[in-house]
């Protein structure tokens, strides 16, 4: 049986490209030996000191966002890390799919999905979780760099040490052999000392489909 191989994975709930690389994981989990540990990032934290040279709906945007990572982190802290992943696809379910915007209602009914106790949507109005929000975020950001977003994704490099990359950055989600595929390559930039970035414009918008 082959051996599991471990993928570090930190998202930030209102990201739809975190949330299409998330997907994709998901899938890489059926067609090949991969368990994902999910881990908090956030962009409020990421662009704190830029929001006043951002435009105003990115930035207005950025300051809703510490709600659904607070929850998050007020989960992990209190159930475990093991809530992350039900707790992040039952979240993303609602913001992405059903394109309702973060709030105590949507908190609430993704809690209770995940199995969660619904007082943990106090969370989103309290900084009670945010040094260990921090600490998460930056555990992930030290592994990848700085000019960086979500999602960031860590996993075994050539002599068995963590190597992170941004990204891929995909859509739609690839499924079956196509996401085993991107798995693969994943793997070998990873395992090729010096391998940094292949990057292309973006040309099209996220496909939830």
């Amino acid at each position: 049986m082959p051996e599991t191989t471990p993928a570090d994975f930190w998202f930030d709930p209102v990201c739809p490209w975190a949330w299409m690389t998330s997907r994709w994981m998901l899938e890489v989990e059926k067609v090949r030996p991969v368990r994902v540990r999910w881990h908090v990032m956030s962009l409020s934290v990421l662009n704190e000191a830029r929001l006043d040279e951002m435009p105003e709906q990115y930035a207005s945007l950025l300051r809703r966002a510490w709600g659904p990572v607070r929850v998050c982190v007020a989960a992990e802290q209190e159930h475990g890390s093991e809530v992350l992943g039900p707790l992040y696809t039952a979240l993303g379910n609602r913001i992405h799919l059903q394109g309702r915007e973060p709030g105590r209602a949507l908190y609430a009914e993704a809690l209770a999905e995940a199995g969660l106790p619904e007082a943990l949507a106090d969370a989103a109005e309290s900084d009670a979780c945010d040094a260990p929000l921090r600490a998460s975020h930056k555990a992930g950001i030290d592994l990848v760099g700085q000019d960086v977003g979500t999602p960031v994704i860590a996993v075994p490099g050539a002599d068995g040490e963590q190597i992170a990359f941004f990204g891929p950055v995909v859509t739609p989600a690839p499924r079956g052999e196509a996401a085993a595929r991107l798995w693969d390559g994943t793997l070998l930039v990873a395992g090729t000392p010096g391998f940094y970035e292949i990057k292309r414009t973006r040309d099209a918008a996220p496909d939830f489909s």
